[in-house]
Order: structure tokens, then C-alpha cells, then sequence
């Protein structure tokens, strides 16, 4: 496989921080772009502060430059960049770039095919735009947090950012790439309004067909695969670990029953209701018999879609991870590598940038 990084020649210039924007362009960077850090010179991204490894993790080959775009003299060269640049992607309040002197309207007026990306929590229109928020604040407006309670009604927010990385990371990504697209067929640029709770919204695709089939949502831990059907669901094992029971469709429950030596359990239905919870408390005391890695290795290699889950440690050493370059080095610590895969290119991983790193570099020759 050869290196020739996809956006080679594509330069992003990124005001974001924290996570969402930062994240949105970790892709961009590995994917060949030049992404370069536009950051604050008094502490630079706050994320800086607050973990330096997570820090590290999302911003990963890209170029760190500081400006105050509260002075003119900034604002000034960041226009010289603008006209040069592909992408500007920021992350505040609807309207405070505006106030900076470098919106939208100014930046295109600079360079018309400029991509100008907006990830916000809500949007750059409607009654919430100016509210602040975090990814459980989407998540909930969204009815996904909602989705995630089980039987005990309780909405559990986990440590994956639904709404941060997927709702607005990666759709913002894709907006920013199909603009990209278009600009360079049509020479003209666009505005790219992403909001992380539109964004989270739209993955609720299993939530709105329970709407649209029934006219209600389902129960809390009772829509089709979030509990209703005991053949899909998670078991706890003899040692306290536990499984993931994936076997919607008969013909791996079906399996899963004869290795487990009880297929006398295939007279039992899988399907919502009473009929179902009896075989659910059978199943429940079937994988409480042996331990979860008994399981895995009686079931992971057969038609079963029975897995272990594991723990983010135990993660790091799968061998399908390892097997696929899922794990790259990082200054002697574990990152991600890009979860995409080409036969002409390989992703760039390279590490993140001290504050103000670029400066002469970058900025150097705009000032001459």
C-alpha cells in the first residue's frame, strides 16, 4: 500500500476546541489534510488544560498557530491564511465570529470557494441557537438519552459522546467533504451548518420507526433492540463478565441453543412480552453456568453473533483489532488509527502539536 493521503493540497484552517471540532478535523489530518490549529495565545485549546492526553489523541498531525483575533493585527494575517485555505471550521456561539470581524460574509467576499464549517449545539437558526450545552444536553432534546434507559426507566449517559462524535463530529465531516466536492467542481464555496442535536436526531432511526408503526415509542428498555427480544440482549456470565447475545435472526439462535445444549429452549418463542421474558429467565440462568470467555470460546468462531464484552484494556490486546492496525503508537501511548480503510492510500498519524509550534512557519511568510 502506498502513502498518497486522500486531501492531499486540502488546507484546513480549525478554531475549534475541546472535543467535537477537534475530533472532526483528527479525520480530515488523517486523511491527508493540512489542518492547522488556530488557538488562542494564552493556553491555547482549553483541552490543553484539561487532559493532555485526550489533547493528544484528537489532534493528532495537525499544526498549531496562536492568534488573538480580538486584535487587528491577527485578524488581519487570519484573512491572509483565509485566502489560501479550503476549510474554517469553528465551534462558537452562532454569531461571535461575526463579532471578531471574520463571519462568513467577510471570509467568502476574501475567497468564494472557501468551505466555511459551523459545529454548534443547535444550530445556526431557531429558538435554542444562543443556549449552551454538552453532548448529554443534544443527547436528551434528541429522545436518544431517553432511549438508552433499561427496564428500570433510568437514562444512562455512558462515556461514549454520542452526540459530541456522531452527531456532530462526523456529520460534520461528511458536510464538509461533500463542499469541498462542490467547490472544487463549481468554484464556489458554501456555508456548512452543523448541529450536534439535528445531528444526534437523525441516527434515531429505530426510535422514529417505533413512531411511525405504532404511533408511540416503545417502553423503556422494550423497543426491538433494546430489550424487547431475549434473543438480543446482554447476559451476565458465571464470573460477573458478560455477553452480548446478538442472534436476531432464527437460524444463529437456533445455533446458539445447540452449542449450548439446549435446544429443548427453540419451543420457547423469542419475542416480546411474557411470552419472551420466560425465555429470558431461562437464558439468564443458561450463561450464568459457564464464564464469559467459556462462552466466547464455545460460540465467537460459529453462527452464533454471540461476542464477549470486553473492557476497554482488554480492547487494546483483540487480536481483530491488532489484525486490522486499529491500535498506532502514540508518544509510547495507544491511539486510534483511521477507521477506513484504502487500497491506494494509508492514513496519516502523526502527533499533536505543541502551542504555537507552526508559528514562523505558517505565519512567517505572511508577515514578510
Amino acid at each position: 500500500m502506498t502513502q498518497n493521503p486522500l486531501l492531499n493540497g486540502i488546507r484546513v484552517l480549525d478554531l475549534s476546541r475541546l472535543l467535537p471540532g477537534p475530533f472532526c478535523t483528527l479525520y480530515l489530518a488523517q486523511l491527508g489534510a493540512e489542518v492547522i490549529k488556530i488557538e488562542d495565545p494564552k493556553g491555547g485549546d482549553g483541552a490543553r488544560g484539561m487532559s493532555a492526553d485526550l489533547f493528544s489523541l484528537v489532534n493528532r498531525g495537525k499544526k498549531s498557530v496562536t492568534m488573538d483575533l480580538k486584535l487587528a493585527e491577527d485578524v488581519a494575517l487570519f484573512k491572509k491564511l483565509v485566502a489560501d485555505a479550503d476549510v474554517v471550521i469553528e465551534s462558537f456561539r452562532p454569531g461571535v465570529m461575526d463579532r471578531l470581524g471574520v463571519g462568513y460574509e467577510v471570509l467568502k467576499a476574501i475567497n468564494p470557494k472557501l468551505v466555511y464549517a459551523a459545529l454548534t449545539g443547535y444550530g445556526q437558526t431557531g429558538p435554542y441557537r444562543d443556549r449552551p450545552g454538552h453532548d448529554m444536553n443534544y443527547r436528551g432534546y434528541a429522545g436518544e438519552l431517553d432511549m438508552t434507559a433499561g427496564f428500570e426507566g433510568t437514562p444512562a449517559v455512558g462515556n461514549l459522546q454520542v452526540a459530541d462524535l456522531a452527531g456532530g463530529a462526523l456529520t460534520c465531516a461528511i458536510g464538509i467533504l461533500a463542499a469541498v466536492i462542490g467547490a472544487k467542481a463549481s468554484g464556489v464555496g458554501s456555508f456548512v451548518d452543523v448541529g450536534m442535536l439535528d445531528g444526534t436526531l437523525a441516527l434515531q432511526v429505530l426510535s422514529l420507526n417505533s413512531l411511525r408503526s405504532f404511533g408511540k415509542s416503545a417502553p423503556k428498555g422494550r423497543d426491538m433492540l433494546s430489550g424487547a427480544l431475549p434473543n438480543y440482549g446482554v447476559y451476565e456470565c458465571a464470573d460477573g463478565k458478560f455477553l452480548a447475545v446478538g442472534s436476531l435472526e432464527m437460524k444463529f439462535f437456533h445455533e446458539t441453543l445447540r452449542l449450548a445444549g439446549r435446544e429443548d429452549l427453540k419451543k420457547l418463542p423469542p419475542v416480546p412480552g411474557k411470552q419472551g421474558d420466560v425465555l429470558r429467565a431461562e437464558l439468564v440462568t443458561l450463561f450464568k453456568s459457564r464464564t464469559r470467555d467459556q462462552w466466547e470460546a464455545l460460540m465467537a468462531n460459529e453462527d452464533t453473533c454471540v461476542s464477549a464484552i470486553l473492557t476497554p484494556e482488554e480492547v487494546l490486546d483483540n487480536e481483530q483489532v491488532i489484525a486490522r492496525g486499529m491500535i498506532v503508537d502514540d508518544s509510547g501511548k495507544p491511539a486510534f488509527n483511521l477507521p477506513i480503510f484504502f487500497d491506494n492510500a494509508t492514513a496519516v498519524n502523526g502527533k499533536a502539536p505543541k502551542l504555537g509550534a507552526d508559528n514562523d512557519a505558517v505565519l512567517g511568510p505572511l508577515k514578510a
